[in-house]
């Protein structure tokens, strides 16, 4: 395997990059937006990592925030490139704004930037800690998609970095921000449903091994970039890790990118949805910033469900959370005076009325695969209108620029998603090694099991140049 065209931020220090980023300097004055006049001091300018559909999905979001501003982008992929300055200049233009959105392929180049304030990372999860940490080092805050990272110790790297640094991150779990599950969370510490016994939360299965076909790397796409730092000589290109997409006609990704479902480069619904589901249950329990003290993997001595147990005597299992739907993403607490159940757009529970009636949301039903067919069309059309996504998270957005502001921190901080990006390793570290594993939440480390210790889900050796701290 040849190696990288560029090197990590340590390796670089960001050297020779003076001249490319700083003469694209845009010093942008007062502008208004639906009528409201936006001082430069309260001006937050952003740049994009990563320009596929997350990115498309989160650009929206942002750009329904007043005071913000996009001034560059970066991709490996230089028709996604593209794609978003189009995008990006359309949305200037409507909103009365100087239009321009540099385009970078190199990372570095856009965090040499020194008229960026912060930075969207939307890349794939082998690339979040870098990435991040190396926005940091440049003087950024970060608003990073989930899961934080793709191994444990890239997430507690990213936590020393953030608090080294004294910078705002914020974790894509947007869910975080939703009506729904915060009413949830209220409810569970409240105490309304008793103590918390049980938690089933559906979120899908592990990662497969990669078994997609070696075909041709396309000239608009620079896959030794988009390998970064991953060392499996078993990855290759095929259409699917990263979506083709045109300008003209403009043809959209025909699918996500399926590195999410793959051992090699993701970790699959566990880490997916897990990063959603998950983490709405540790919150609601207290665990942010803690977690599970043994993780006992499906199918062990009978075992029916992935299984997670707490120091405090919680169980949480990864199963469904409705009976007549099993394949249905969400959460089912379990306490000794009733139940919670809470998904997108859906708050249920045993005592009616604690649900207030703004969030009484119908109950989820199954969609047949034409249903799903056509939101998913839906979906493709509305970002490509500029406005909306299949994810709404706007309010998510906001809480991060306000956090920009004020210096404060957001409502997902970075330790957030490290102990859930944990939780999720953790299940897929169990499940690998066939066995339960031991966790020790206060010490971050698996006692004497040297080989959950060495599992590459812990941390694995990044290729030549790449370091991770």
């Amino acid at each position: 395997m040849n190696e990288p065209k560029t090197n990590s931020l340590n390796r670089r220090k960001f050297l020779g990059l003076s001249a490319l980023g700083l003469t694209g300097l845009t010093i942008l004055p007062s502008w208004t937006i639906n009528g409201t006049r936006i001082a430069p001091s309260d001006r937050v300018v952003l740049g994009f990592i990563g320009l596929g559909q997350q990115s498309l999905s989160d650009f929206a979001g942002f750009a329904s925030v007043p005071g913000v501003q996009v001034a560059g982008c970066c991709d490996v992929d230089s028709i996604k490139q593209l794609r978003f300055k189009k995008r990006v200049e359309a949305w200037q233009e409507k909103s009365g704004v100087p239009g321009r959105c540099d385009m970078y392929e190199q990372y570095e180049q856009l965090l040499e930037r020194k008229d960026i304030d912060a930075i969207e990372i939307a890349t794939p999860d082998h690339w979040h800690a870098l990435m991040t940490i190396h926005a940091i080092q440049s003087g950024k805050d970060v608003y990073v998609q989930k899961p934080l990272a793709f191994t444990i110790k890239e997430g507690l790297c990213m936590v020393k970095a953030t608090r080294n640094n004294g910078k705002v991150v914020q974790v894509g779990s947007q869910q975080r921000s939703s009506k729904e599950f915060i009413k949830a969370i209220e409810l569970v510490q409240s105490g309304a449903i008793g103590h918390i016994e049980k938690i089933y939360a559906k979120v899908g299965d592990p990662p497969k091994p990669l078994d997609l076909p070696e075909m041709l790397v396309p000239a608009n796409l620079n896959w030794n970039l988009w390998m970064g730092p991953l060392n499996d000589k078993n990855i290759h290109y095929h259409p699917d890790l990263c979506p083709p997409i045109s300008i003209e006609p403009e043809e959209r990704e025909k699918l996500w990118g399926a590195w999410r479902w793959y051992r090699e480069t993701g970790n699959g619904y566990t880490a997916d949805w897990g990063a959603h589901m998950f983490d709405i249950a540790q919150a609601a329990i207290g665990m942010d910033g803690s977690g599970p003290s043994e993780i006992i993997p499906k199918g062990y001595n009978g075992q029916d469900y992935l299984t997670f147990k707490y120091l405090n005597g919680i169980v949480m299992t990864e199963q469904p959370y409705l009976d007549d739907m099993p394949n249905a993403q969400g959460i089912k607490f379990i306490g000794t005076k009733g139940w919670i159940e809470v998904a997108r757009g859906y708050l249920g529970c045993s005592d009616t009325s604690l649900v207030p009636e703004n969030l009484a949301g119908r109950r989820p039903r199954q969609m047949t695969p034409e249903e799903r067919r056509r939101m998913f069309e839906e979906m493709q059309r509305s970002a490509q209108r500029g406005g909306g996504s299949f994810e709404i998270s706007a309010p998510h957005m906001q809480d991060f620029i306000d956090a920009v502001r004020s210096r404060k921190d957001p409502v997902a901080p970075v330790e957030v998603g490290c102990s859930t990006n944990t939780l999720c390793c953790l299940g897929n570290i169990a499940t690998e090694l066939g066995r339960p594993v031991k966790w020790n939440p206060a010490t971050l480390s698996f006692g004497d099991d040297k080989e959950a210790a060495s599992h590459r889900l812990y941390h694995y050796e990044y290729r030549r140049p790449y370091k991770l701290g």
